[in-house]
């Protein structure tokens, strides 16, 4: 039995003892939170992006999503938690204070295409949260969940994305968090650890990554600003292994993803022409944002859309941009491409795969159970003690759910595991993905020696496991390797294999 399945069958139980218990039989509030708490395991996974004021979080969705469906500018909108969701059609609602729903007038942009709500029969501090339908294949699997900067100015705005993601009541709204660092300080560390508690409960963290942001600015818009964004992600994380809660820091250009995702031929022809400019009379022109701007340069693209090139793209965009046309890339989609790689949004949509995507039944049955746990200890009837003592060894002794703490805490914790091990480790609990290939370190596909190497994995890490010198933490990073292992060795069997 799945642990989604175990958890639908403790959640029926749950549901027939309030029902028959006569101090909530006719309260329907009760029972319709119980029915809610089990649609979370048929809806898509919560993935929230938080972090500080102008982190980049708008940005980030629509690179995400591939469309300018988060407004970006200082709007109403940005000070509002945004569900972004899957629709057949778009449409905006917005939530408002006491249980009433509204209609938002949505349009688009005429020259860039962005989208724009309408806020001018709202009040912004009267909306709870806006729900946006949008026909992106993106948001097909997951709800994407935009929050106002942690740091703004206004209590209230920063009040909401706290009431979002660490909640008074201790019942987790989202699943996972994608946290858009642009510095690390003593308040990010402290709100990732209160994340990390609520969505991981308190055996560990689950489902929590980072994001160096605006990694392009990093860099001062050079054309190796990526590799200064790479090096201040491996300080972010050796500076994070304290805390052990987040599994992975990615340096990452949102304004370029998105631009990459959204890249017009125009803008195509534009850069072609700037890449066939003396590189040494371009260097000049690009030595500052004013000079690449200025109405009287001698540059054969216009003035207007050399701002509009810079506003789209940024400084380091149109380096890089004319670095790869030079190389010989010769149409859109292949500079596109190039860009998309470039900008590590790629690199993140991996992490969020492996971390998120193939363990979203887990993460939601998680979140689940939390919520379920926080409910009937509100809500206490005869069979409370029966369910929790139901709910809690589930948390605790999940498998699936000790892999993702380890992947976590092994960034954070010394062991007496060299490089290799480490490296298997990690490999075969998952962290370079869930299926077995990936954690065999097989080719893809079938593969007539994963039996074998099954077998060997397990055997490898039940002698490992009973070295004489491990520390507690490297035996237990070592036996759970070995129920990964035997876990594979038992789906073998059951195949025939």
């Amino acid at each position: 039995m799945s642990t989604s399945d175990q958890v639908r069958a403790i959640l029926g139980g749950t549901i027939a003892a309030y029902r028959n218990d006569p101090a909530y039989r006719q309260r329907p509030d009760l029972h319709d939170e119980l029915q809610r708490i089990g649609g979370r395991l048929n809806q898509p996974m919560r993935i929230a992006l938080a972090g500080t004021l102008k982190a980049g979080k708008s940005t980030l969705v629509n690179a995400l999503v591939g469309d300018t469906i988060a407004p970006t500018d200082a709007t109403e909108a940005t000070r509002i938690v945004t569900w972004f969701r899957h629709g057949p059609t778009p449409k905006v609602t917005a939530n408002h204070r006491g249980g009433r729903r509204s209609n938002v007038p949505i349009a688009r942009d005429p020259r860039e295409g962005g989208l724009t709500f309408d806020f001018a029969q709202l009040d912004p501090d009267d909306v709870l949260d806006l729900d946006v339908e949008w026909p992106a294949a993106e948001l097909v699997d997951a709800t994407i969940i935009d929050t106002p900067g942690t740091s703004s100015l206004s209590r209230d705005v920063s009040a909401r994305t706290l009431r979002l993601l660490v909640p008074d009541d201790g019942v987790p709204r989202v699943d996972a968090v994608v946290f858009l660092l642009r510095t690390l300080n003593a308040a990010d560390t402290a709100l990732l650890k209160q994340i990390g508690e609520l969505v991981g409960g308190s055996s560990g963290a689950l489902g929590v990554i980072g994001v160096a942001s605006r990694a392009d600015e990093i860099g001062a818009g050079r054309i190796d600003a990526m590799m200064s964004a790479r090096d201040v992600a491996q300080r972010f994380t050796a500076e994070m292994e304290r805390t052990g809660i987040c599994q992975a820091v990615v340096p990452v250009s949102g304004l370029l993803a998105l631009t990459a995702r959204t890249l017009r031929q125009r803008e195509f022809a534009a850069l072609e022409k700037l890449a066939g400019v003396d590189p040494t009379d371009l260097a000049k022109a690009m030595l500052s944002v004013d000079r690449f701007v200025r109405e009287d340069s001698a540059l054969p693209v216009d003035a207007v859309t050399r701002a509009a090139l810079l506003d789209r793209f940024g400084m380091f965009g149109i380096r890089i941009s004319i670095a790869v046309l030079r190389a010989g890339v010769s149409d859109s989609v292949a500079l596109a491409g190039e860009l998309l790689e470039r900008s590590g949004l790629v690199a993140l949509r991996d992490v969020i795969d492996q971390q998120f995507a193939q363990r979203s039944d887990l993460l939601k049955a998680h979140t689940a159970l939390l919520s379920l746990r926080q409910f009937v200890q509100r809500n206490p009837v005869y069979a409370t003690p029966q369910i929790l003592a139901d709910i809690d060894p589930l948390l605790a002794d999940t498998h699936a759910f000790e892999e993702l703490r380890l992947l976590s805490q092994l960034r954070s914790r010394e062991t007496t595991l060299n490089d290799d091990e480490m490296a298997s480790l990690r490999r075969l609990i998952g962290g370079s993905g869930t299926d077995v290939a990936s954690r065999l370190g097989l080719s893809s596909g079938v593969d007539a020696d994963g039996p074998r190497a099954a077998f060997a994995a397990a055997q490898r890490w039940r002698r490992r496991s009973e070295h004489p010198l491990n520390d507690p933490f490297t035996a237990r990073a070592c036996r759970a390797a070995v129920r990964s292992a035997e876990a594979i060795v038992a789906e073998y069997a059951r195949q025939g294999r």
